[in-house]
């Protein structure tokens, strides 16, 4: 069950990154010490589950499902991503996800996150944003919030899509 969430942020220490791993169905694999320390679950609880036992239900889904289209084609891809502890807590971190392949066939066997934590100023554009998709998507389902957020991103610019406006971000405010 998950926790209710909590309006209190945890403060990450700029310096370190939390780490998972996952499989190709992301299941967590692999999480550092401080991706335990700072979530609030433990190793067992963690590893085998699905990675989403840490969202938070202020997150939009089409933010999951471009992550999924990207990386899913081997691809890199970065985001900021508005987590939740076990205890209800929530930390915002911007989050570099990669894919991992087999050596000797090239098939995608799982991905890696490294998770930093960003500024005051990138998390309230971003929570602003996802929270219109969100409404969006209680209204009027995943693929308005979609349509909403390519129209949002072609206002930026003809060239600008999803991940290099999550890599670029502070370069638009």
């Amino acid at each position: 069950m998950k926790p209710t969430p909590i309006n209190e942020e945890i403060v990450l220490d700029p310096k370190r990154y939390i780490v998972s791993e996952t499989d190709e169905h992301g299941k967590i694999t692999f999480c550092n010490d401080y991706f335990i320390e700072i979530c609030g679950y433990s190793k067992e609880e963690l590893l085998g589950h699905a990675h989403n036992i840490i969202r938070h239900p202020d997150m939009p889904k089409v933010v999951f499902k471009l992550l999924w289209e990207t990386i899913s084609q081997g691809k890199n891809i970065n985001a900021v991503i508005k987590n939740m502890a076990k205890d209800g807590r929530y930390y915002w971190v911007f989050t570099e996800f990669e894919s991992r392949r087999d050596a000797d066939t090239g098939k995608i066997i799982g991905y890696t996150a490294s998770r930093k934590t960003i500024s005051k100023h990138v998390t309230e554009i971003v929570s602003n944003l996802y929270a219109k998709l969100l409404e969006i998507e209680k209204k009027d389902g995943l693929e308005a919030s979609q349509t909403y957020l390519f129209n949002f991103l072609k206002e930026k610019g003809d060239d600008i899509n999803f991940q290099n406006f999550m890599e670029n971000i502070h370069k638009f405010y």
